[in-house]
């Protein structure tokens, strides 16, 4: 059997509702030369017996176990059995579309410097979605560059998982997936950006993402808005004390408050807070003063701007740059 180009990696439980659209839809095209490892995490329908069935069909298809090791545990079985130099991703409730991972690989190979490329997702909703899910799928949509995804990493997690593909190599530098109190695929893209690997995305929706009551990125803790928190601060910690000078946090709402108060457990803690309510300045705000945004200096202090909105965060950057700092050395963005 020849090597193949790329490595489906599809774990699986209790799926035997979707799990036949899946697989036909990641296999339906015949290039690049993939193999999917399809790893059943314990489940207890009639889901393993459908894809064996489709299994002795089509070789490309490799059935494991991971015994109910949860989704690392399923994850890093498929990846110990991988045999290709590229992994993908694909959940057993969503949709590939055609075209995907040629699409990927050619972007991949186009970008040296590129670690990971992602697609843009379609919401596939057994019922009606939330407004909060319909603005992040937006959000991360319009994220297609390197650039973008650097500015953007500490918003929120910019790539779909199931949508991605990724290089072996970078994936084994950082670790790969590991058990972590904070959703492992953003704990993945966060270490993979502190060294140094760059993300893009293919402009077409490449992946019918389905979003149903019940599913982990509705119940799991890990997936908290907290959780996502403490990541956040975990990863950004380094960068702000690699800078040497100190720590303002523009924006001295929940949302700043809650960054500076994550980030003091890993002993980071913000001189001071800017904002533009005049009612919050000269206040303080977590035992620190409240300052005017004109007091800002590219020169002598590192910026978080934390605001949830995004609009805001859109005037803050124009603002920060016409100060004279630069995203990325002297500022970041975080929500």
């Amino acid at each position: 059997m020849l090597t193949p180009e790329i490595s489906v990696l599809l774990p699986y439980r209790d799926a035997a509702a979707t799990i036949d659209e899946a697989l036909a839809s990641v296999l339906q095209d015949g290039s690049p030369q993939i193999e999917v490892l399809a790893v059943d995490d314990g489940s207890e329908d009639d889901g393993p017996r459908r894809v064996h069935e489709r299994a002795t069909k089509d070789a490309r298809i490799r059935c494991l176990e991971s015994h109910g090791a949860g989704i690392v545990g399923a994850l890093n079985r498929a990846v110990s059995a991988a045999r290709a130099p590229v992994f993908a991703r694909m959940d057993a409730d969503d949709v590939s579309l055609p075209g995907r991972f040629e699409a990927q690989l050619a972007l991949l190979e186009a970008h040296p410097e590129v670690a990971i490329v992602a697609a843009r997702v379609r919401n596939l909703a057994d019922a009606p979605i939330g407004r909060g899910l319909e603005r992040y799928v937006a959000w991360q949509n319009d994220l297609l560059t390197a650039r973008d995804h650097d500015r953007d990493i500490f918003v929120e997690s910019p790539l779909c998982h199931p949508s991605v593909m990724m290089r072996r190599d970078a994936f084994e530098a950082v670790g790969g997936y590991r058990e972590s109190p904070w959703a492992e695929d953003y704990d993945l893209w966060l270490r993979l950006w502190h060294a140094g690997h760059r993300f893009m995305k293919v402009p077409e929706v490449y992946l019918e993402w389905r979003n149903r009551a019940g599913r982990l990125t509705h119940t799991d803790p890990r997936l908290s808005e907290e959780a996502f928190r403490r990541a956040k601060a975990h990863y950004l910690a380094p960068w702000v004390t690699a800078g040497g000078r100190p720590l303002t946090i523009w924006g001295a709402g929940p949302t700043g408050k809650r960054m500076a108060r994550a980030l003091e457990a890993h002993g980071v803690f913000a001189a001071r807070f800017v904002d533009v309510d005049p009612k919050k300045i000269g206040g303080t705000a977590r035992g620190v003063p409240i300052a005017a945004i004109e007091s800002l200096s590219a020169t002598a202090e590192t910026v978080l701007a934390a605001v949830g909105n995004a609009r805001a965060r859109g005037l803050i950057r124009a603002d920060l740059d016409a100060r004279g700092f630069v995203e990325g050395m002297d500022y970041r963005v975080v929500a």
